[in-house]
C-alpha cells in the first residue's frame, strides 16, 4: 500500500482528542504496519520540560496496533472492531522518557491469530539513529459485534 493511498490516522485508531498520540501510517503490509509519533501530541503526558514517560510507548504500540487492525478491516470491507489491550510479555522500556523533538516510529508485527486473540511483535525506535527505545509482545482481543470484553456477561 503507498502512502498515499493511506487514510489519516484518526480514521483507523477509535481515539481522539489528546488521546490519539500517533501522526500518521507511514507503511503497512499484512505481516507489519509502521508509524510515527509526534510527541507533541502526547501533550497530556508531558512533564513541565515537554518529555514523556517512557511508559506511554506501551500505548504507542497498541496504537499502532489498532491502525493495523483497521487497515486490514477496510481492505476487506469490513466494519472494524474495538479491541482491547489484554497484555504484554517480554516487554522493555530502555528510556525514562521521550525527549521534545525526538521523532519516534512505532512497529508492530503479527505474530499469529485472527478472529478474537491476537500477538503482535511491537517496538519503538528513535528514527534519527535507529535506536529501540521500547519493545513488547503485546497481546489483544478484539470483539466480536455486540458482544462485550472478556469476561463480560451479556444483558447486564
Amino acid at each position: 500500500m503507498s502512502t498515499a493511498d493511506l487514510p489519516e490516522i484518526s480514521e483507523l485508531v477509535p481515539h481522539s482528542g489528546r488521546m490519539l498520540l500517533l501522526s500518521r501510517v507511514l507503511s503497512h503490509t499484512l505481516e507489519k504496519t509502521v508509524c510515527a509519533v509526534d510527541l507533541e501530541r502526547s501533550e497530556l503526558f508531558c512533564d513541565t520540560e515537554g518529555s514523556v514517560p517512557g511508559w506511554v510507548g506501551l500505548e504507542y504500540m497498541a496504537q499502532c496496533i489498532a491502525a493495523h487492525a483497521g487497515l486490514i478491516s477496510r481492505s476487506r470491507r469490513e466494519r472494524q472492531r474495538p479491541g482491547f489491550l489484554i497484555g504484554s510479555r517480554r516487554t522493555h522500556i530502555h528510556v525514562d522518557s521521550f525527549q521534545p523533538g525526538q521523532r519516534l516510529q512505532v512497529t508492530s508485527r503479527h505474530l499469529r491469530g485472527e478472529a478474537g486473540l491476537a500477538w503482535f511483535d511491537c517496538t519503538v525506535q528513535d528514527t534519527a539513529d535507529g535506536t529501540t527505545l521500547a519493545q513488547g509482545r503485546l497481546s489483544v482481543y478484539a470483539m466480536d459485534a455486540g458482544a462485550g470484553p472478556p469476561g463480560a456477561r451479556n444483558g447486564s
